[in-house]
């Protein structure tokens, strides 16, 4: 909105040529996310406890997340509006990427509200029907992935991360891919979201790291140099991820280790939905699994887990599932556990960044 508002009078006043460059707006859209949650967020949580939602603590979970009954949650609206805002006044809004990724984030979190709803209501952890909200998911990702499918100009070509010359072309095959990615990341996030700030913050990591790859994916001399895909317009979703980056660390200071709320479904679900959306459309679909490794290794000891208790007559891998229980139950104390999460995803995506020059 600022950009079509101030780039314009550039003509007449050289300062507003600023405005023109994708990096002056995605530091910006960073700061306004950020001082978004700073300015509402306090607000937020007050509103929140004078309506009592807070968060249902599972009975089978670890005895020490029992304190944390009542916890304002449903934080991720502060998220949600915190990115959409903040894209909307700096993006440039003729790009439809833009808009695509904004209608999942919108999409997965009304998905999400209402699970959190579900839970909040019957004051249970279980939600809506996991079929149901399955359903929804695949719904918007369908519809999304066929568009760009039917897109001229997008292509349904793959790209492998050390093979710079591997390009597959899977035709409508692509459709299922992307679909499987938006959702999947989704719940991947989802599943992480279990202790303070444990989600959020290889969340940031992931969209600071996706900010880099979108920018290059958008300019075509520095996707010619670095031998990958161009796609035109992807360069804005460089905003749309900075502002995804200021939201989280604005959400972080209120999530971080004793929480003062939670994001809930609403949150996880639309942050999960825009980050596979956005490796989608920067053509770096595979490379997510590395960027976003830590929801991959949620994901896979549930997976594991599940499936080793039904074919093993009752044995587990793991003490709990998702793996971050597992390490609790070790004696591992929560902040910990967090860190040293948060520090392996940094180090998952400066591998994933060096994937760009080892090609």
């Amino acid at each position: 909105m600022l950009y079509h508002l101030l780039y314009p009078l550039h003509t007449t006043f050289s300062s507003f040529n600023v405005f023109r460059y994708i990096t002056f707006r995605t530091i910006y859209a960073t700061v306004t996310a950020l001082i978004i949650c700073f300015v509402i967020g306090p607000w937020l949580i007050k509103k929140l406890q004078s309506l009592q939602i807070g968060q249902p603590i599972r009975d089978d979970g670890p005895q020490t997340h029992l304190s944390k009954k009542g916890t304002p949650t449903m934080g991720g609206i502060l998220i949600i509006f915190a990115v959409v805002v903040s894209t909307l006044l700096w993006a440039n809004l003729t790009v439809d990427y833009v808009w695509l990724t904004i209608l999942v984030i919108v999409g997965f979190g009304l998905i999400g509200f209402l699970d959190d709803y579900k839970k909040l209501s019957g004051q249970n952890s279980r939600g809506i029907s996991g079929k149901v909200r399955l359903a929804g998911e695949v719904v918007i990702a369908l519809f999304i992935s066929i568009i760009l499918y039917l897109k001229p100009g997008f292509t349904s070509t793959v790209t492998i991360p050390f093979f710079k010359t591997v390009l597959p072309d899977l035709g409508w095959g692509y459709i299922v891919l992307s679909t499987f990615i938006i959702v999947g990341t989704a719940n991947a996030v989802n599943l992480t979201d279990g202790l303070d700030g444990l989600a959020i913050g290889p969340t940031i990591t992931c969209f600071m790291t996706y900010l880099l790859f979108a920018y290059f994916a958008g300019n075509i001399k520095i996707s010619s140099y670095l031998q990958i895909p161009y796609v035109v317009g992807t360069g804005e979703l460089a905003i749309l991820c900075g502002a995804a980056f200021g939201a989280g660390l604005g959400f972080l200071w209120f999530n971080t280790y004793p929480a003062q709320v939670f994001m809930g479904d609403v949150g996880s679900l639309s942050l999960g939905g825009a980050l596979g959306t956005i490796a989608v459309l920067t053509k770096q679909e595979i490379l997510l699994a590395i960027v976003g490794g830590i929801f991959v290794i949620e994901t896979f000891s549930v997976i594991f887990q599940v499936g080793w208790f039904k074919v093993s007559n009752g044995k587990r891998i793991f003490r709990m599932a998702p793996i971050h229980h597992h390490f609790e139950l070790k004696g591992w104390a929560e902040p910990k556990v967090i860190v040293r999460f948060w520090i392996i995803s940094i180090l998952l995506a400066l591998l994933a960044i060096s994937t760009l020059k080892l090609r």
